[in-house]
């Protein structure tokens, strides 16, 4: 059987075998589990319900393009990303980008923080496979591409059948320096009408402005082709913009427009 099959018959055991059957630690971890039922439920719903939102507005004003999510940790988003899209009809490409060895080390000062260590939030690719395909995808309904974002996503070692065009960016990589890898990537990809998402737009440092939040900054500072305009807010952590051309916006007085550009 393989590593990835091993856990998540593991995590079904945690979850449904009553706390009577089981042996007396995992019992324990049972407690725990239920005891964070509530907050877990809460966030999966916030998820969901802004994929909905999402692929209701790419579908309804027919941006076309991919879905690509940067940062797959444990799945449920991605997951998550297949069934909405597949419910509202709007049957994208699915494109999973990790390292699925974890985070690397925070190589600049703008990564600088306490729950980005080097190493956490690691799924293995075998076990993504198992998620995927125990949410009901086939292996014909997603492409992934593992490795660093500064390997997969330079100019040279691109994956032979990267996607063109990005409806939907979702952006998960926590650290600066992987986010500016990210957005560099995304820029001769993103579309008029495409959708980017920060899943920790709002987890920063004490003292000073870093993460995903400088990365998107700096992004449409120095990027001329776009500004984000505010779609919807995730969560207590997550930010998601609709990019827009600003050929567009050229006749409009900028003063008109305070939330929809970073100067």
């Amino acid at each position: 059987m393989q590593a990835g099959t091993k856990e998540v018959l593991r995590d079904a055991y945690w979850k449904f075998v009553p706390d009577g059957l089981k042996h007396p630690l995992h019992w324990a971890r049972s407690c725990w589990w239920k005891a964070t039922r509530n907050v877990r439920h809460f966030e999966f719903e916030h998820r969901r319900e802004f994929m909905r939102r999402a692929f209701t507005a790419l579908r309804f004003n027919l941006i076309p393009g991919a879905y690509a999510e940067f940062g797959c940790h444990g799945g449920m988003t991605f997951t998550l990303a297949y069934r909405e899209s597949r419910r509202i009809g709007f049957d994208c490409p699915m494109w999973a980008f990790d390292s699925f060895c974890g985070l690397p080390p925070q190589s600049l000062p703008q990564d600088q923080h306490p729950a980005w260590t080097e190493g956490a939030l690691s799924t293995s690719l075998g076990r993504f496979h198992c998620i995927c395909d125990f949410a009901g995808m086939k292996a014909e309904d997603y492409r992934v591409v593992p490795g660093f974002y500064e390997n997969t996503l330079s100019v040279g070692s691109f994956h032979k059948d990267m996607p063109e065009t990005i409806a939907f960016a979702y952006i998960d990589c926590d650290l600066y320096s992987s986010t500016k890898s990210v957005m560099a990537f995304l820029s001769s990809r993103l579309r008029h009408g495409s959708i980017v998402a920060f899943d920790d737009y709002f987890c920063y440092a004490a003292n000073a402005l870093a993460g995903e939040r400088l990365a998107c900054a700096e992004f449409l500072k120095d990027n001329g082709s776009f500004i984000f305009s505010p779609y919807c807010q995730f969560g207590w952590h997550g930010m998601s913009f609709i990019a827009e051309e600003k050929i567009y916006w050229k006749k409009i007085n900028p003063s008109l427009l305070p939330n929809l550009r970073f100067e």
